[in-house]
């Protein structure tokens, strides 16, 4: 039997994926419309989150910064194309007090024309280069659909922004950046995610290239997981970031941002959830084991104890659950709560010198002798739950992908099951806004796989590119 309070996801996945998040207690709705407040479940996720993306970025150079959360209005216009792809979604301070500001002030939807400002007034010479900057913030978008994790007005991310001396650099730094979002889903969320760049109508707004790392959910719905930017000296030239070269000429610099945000933890929940709740790969599982007494007899609590001593100490991340409520009820918390691993150490059990560990990815109950090296384990379990998530996904996301050769067959996919779409494309525009009327297909990424049969999917004429489709969120 599923948790009577979630709703089968095969059933009605959008109210599913709305129980799991209520049922796990990861977010809750707000009295602020479009806003939501993050729950200490979820919170102590995106926490794990920072602590690994945040020790990555700082091997790879970068150091973390804080920039204001205000930007005036005459600064967001600097940038044509940025103002005017975020002017729809813009939120404005108007007043400070009861006195009317003489300039508006816009509430940070990303923070390239603060860093621009920043860079402009502090690089002079290329002995100030690279500037690999970061900073873990949240941005206001004024969005008119809210879901909870996915799209909010108010987003928890972090967002990266580096300038360099040579447009080879800030390229390398935008696939490097790339490359860490890849390798983050892949090991640590167990999400096979695929990269590629975007069309020319995708990419960020400013920007002279998008890369993007693109995951399918279990629906197979797309959901955009990081990107990364190539701005060459766009923002540079707008903001006036230019520094002496090696042969002391002046040049503008070149400029890159990347990032990605809480949205990641929807993707957790939809690719890994099922009909009991939250299921968490272990690399990112904030508690990786549960330990759950049967009874309150001292060889019970001695044995808990122990348990958690040795595992601690060997780096697992452990809690054990002395509270009063029932242990069927400690049982089903846990699992809609996704911890990998729960042990059960009863009474019963012990007479036999039996305890049993409890899979969360395939809910198997394995009864071992309780003498066992609890750690030495429970390590080998939690790396064998982390690699058959992910293998579980893989064939999930290979069930899902599927190709087309013209737009009847398109149709058909995402009228009989979603999912990744491969097809041509011959790089018009055109065809890219007429693909988007089928159920708002649009394009996921440009691969550098060779053509699927070289003609356009939407007009039949000679391609110019493999895109993946899909339907997002």
């Amino acid at each position: 039997m599923s948790n009577k309070s979630i709703t089968s996801r095969d059933v009605d996945f959008a109210q599913w994926y709305t129980d799991v998040v209520r049922a796990a207690k990861l977010c809750d709705y707000s009295s602020v419309k479009g806003c939501t407040v993050m729950e200490p479940n979820g919170f102590a996720i995106w926490e794990k989150m920072q602590e690994i993306l945040d020790k990555k970025f700082k091997e790879l150079g970068h150091v973390n910064v804080a920039m204001p959360l205000l930007i005036p209005e005459n600064m967001l216009k600097k940038e044509g194309e940025l103002v005017n792809g975020f002017a729809p979604e813009v939120a404005w301070v108007t007043h400070g007090g009861s006195k009317e500001l003489e300039e508006r002030l816009a509430i940070r939807p990303t923070s390239e024309t603060m860093f621009s400002d920043y860079y402009a007034n502090h690089v002079r010479s290329y002995k100030d280069l690279p500037c690999l900057f970061n900073q873990w913030c949240s941005v206001l978008r004024w969005e008119k659909e809210t879901r909870p994790f996915l799209r909010s007005r108010e987003i928890f991310w972090q967002e990266g922004h580096t300038i360099h001396e040579t447009s080879k650099e800030a390229e390398e730094e935008t696939k490097r950046m790339m490359d860490v979002y890849q390798w983050f889903h892949h090991e640590i969320l167990a999400i096979p995610s695929i990269t590629g760049r975007k069309t020319e109508k995708e990419k960020f707004a400013g920007a002279e290239y998008t890369l993007t790392n693109e995951a399918l959910m279990y629906n197979g719905v797309a959901l955009q997981a990081g990107t990364s930017h190539y701005f060459g000296q766009k923002f540079s030239e707008a903001y006036g970031i230019k520094f002496a070269n090696k042969n002391n000429q002046e040049e503008y610099a070149y400029q890159t941002s990347w990032g990605t945000s809480n949205r990641m933890i929807g993707g957790l929940i939809m690719v890994h959830g099922d009909d009991y709740g939250l299921v968490l790969p272990p690399r990112i599982a904030p508690v990786q084991v549960i330990i759950i007494p049967i009874g309150n007899s001292e060889e019970v609590i001695d044995l808990v104890s122990k348990y958690e001593k040795e595992l601690t100490a060997n780096g697992i991340s452990v809690k054990k659950d002395l509270t009063e409520k029932s242990p069927g009820f400690k049982f089903a918390e846990a699992e809609v709560n996704g911890i990998p691993v729960r042990i059960e150490i009863g009474e019963r059990d012990l007479k036999e010198d039996k305890v049993t560990f409890v899979r969360r990815d395939t809910r198997e109950k394995i009864v071992e002798n309780k003498d066992l090296d609890v750690s030495k384990y429970v390590s080998e379990l939690l790396e064998t739950i982390q690699n058959d998530m992910y293998k579980r996904a893989v064939e999930r996301r290979d069930k899902l992908t599927f190709t087309a050769h013209n737009l009847e067959e398109m149709e058909n996919i995402l009228n009989t099951q979603p999912g990744f779409i491969h097809a041509d494309w011959c790089g018009d525009e055109n065809c890219e806004v007429k693909i988007k009327e089928l159920k708002g297909c649009k394009s996921r990424c440009i691969t550098e796989e060779p053509l699927v049969d070289g003609k356009c999917v939407c007009c039949g004429k000679e391609a110019k590119h493999h895109v993946i489709w899909g339907i997002q969120y």
